[in-house]
């Protein structure tokens, strides 16, 4: 198992000898154990021979794609995390990728700061995949030490299909300056609003995991508008609105009930109950209410957190702003059920935020 001071292997996948030396000496000097080769078969002999944590790889190879060396590393290594690289953007290849099993996808020319992110990303991965079969070990062993937080999520996994774990440790904060915690957040706070709604327990259980695939669709936003430090412009704000399309692309037609909560999420988690919200302008009950209760919980956590262009906002502050209104939040925003469910949780929704806070603010 990977430990905190372990720097992890990669291997990196690329025709272009310059490109191939480049990354392979950058991954080296933060530390990282480098294997490197120029095509498919090479890679699958390294996968099969070399303890390969992380596999890298340009998306255009020769006589076999990037695609096709994540199929057959999945098939062979489902654990092991791919990350596929472009030089260009092109949404249709970013949704081909992931439908495949990409754990992300980068952009050339890519930035080194957030390119070493994405390394340290997918390490983390491995960890937590591995940290997870020493706890179903325990559980078979009817290990009796483990958190109240551990089992639920050890129940959660057991009981879904593959699917959904795949597209749910793969929509985490892609691309976006969040760490995995805003999710996890989202999913504790959509679980309490639900439950003081008296909602049916199958429901609390689907909302609590596909609540945290609601930003999935920022995956296809580009860099320089998703990662902007500054607020967006209104033409950026009309990109940016569009990942509610599509998240609702990425998720549609699937038979799983968590899937199907999760597209409707994605696609409505910016409605507001008094019409003012995109994409569709919908009013009150006309919106799903899993997509009512995931706004309100996207919004408290926007305002508790840290932007480079806002401070972050004690809990009185925003629980003022939720109920009160500030101009630019307002409490019509909000089904009233949902709202009146959040002032009798709100103390448990500043425990979360505290108890779930970021380690390293990395907007």
């Amino acid at each position: 198992m990977l430990k905190d001071t372990d720097t992890g292997s990669v291997l990196v996948v690329d025709d272009c000898p310059f490109t191939l030396t480049a990354i392979s000496e950058l991954l080296k000097e933060y530390g990282h154990n480098v294997y490197s080769c120029t095509n498919v078969k090479n890679a699958m002999d390294l996968i099969r021979a070399k303890h390969i944590d992380v596999v890298l790889s340009d998306i255009k190879l020769p006589q076999v794609s990037g695609i096709s060396l994540l199929e057959k590393a999945g098939q062979s290594h489902p654990d092991i995390p791919v990350i596929l690289m472009t030089g260009y953007a092109d949404l249709a290849v970013a949704v081909q990728a992931i439908n495949c099993g990409a754990f992300d996808f980068i952009l050339k020319p890519f930035d080194t700061d957030y390119f070493i992110k994405i390394i340290k990303r997918a390490l983390k991965y491995v960890q937590l995949r591995k940290t997870e079969k020493v706890y179903k070990e325990e559980l078979e062993s009817k290990v009796k030490t483990r958190t109240q937080e551990m089992m639920f999520a050890l129940r959660q996994m057991e009981n879904i299909n593959t699917e959904v774990v795949q597209r749910f440790t793969k929509m985490a904060e892609y691309r976006d300056t969040d760490t995995g915690y805003h999710t996890s957040r989202i999913g504790l706070y959509s679980n309490k609003l639900a439950e003081s709604l008296n909602m049916s327990e199958e429901f609390i259980d689907t909302l609590t995991f596909a609540s945290a695939m609601h930003d999935i669709g920022k995956i296809a936003i580009p860099d320089n508008i998703l990662l902007k430090p500054d607020q967006l412009t209104t033409e950026e704000f009309k990109i940016m609105k569009t990942h509610t399309a599509i998240g609702k692309k990425i998720l549609e037609g699937s038979s799983l009930s968590t899937i199907q909560m999760a597209e409707s999420i994605a696609w409505s988690h910016h409605e507001k109950w008094n019409g003012s919200g995109y994409p569709m302008g919908l009013k009150k009950d006309a919106i799903p209410i899993e997509g009512m209760i995931v706004m309100l919980a996207d919004q408290y956590d926007a305002l508790r957190s840290m932007r480079p262009y806002k401070q972050a906002l004690s809990h009185e502050d925003v629980s003022r702003i939720i109920t009160e209104g500030d101009g630019r939040t307002m409490p019509d925003h909000f089904s009233p059920d949902i709202l009146k469910a959040f002032i009798e949780v709100a103390p448990v929704f500043d425990e979360i935020f505290n108890s779930k806070s970021d380690v390293v603010n990395t907007t």
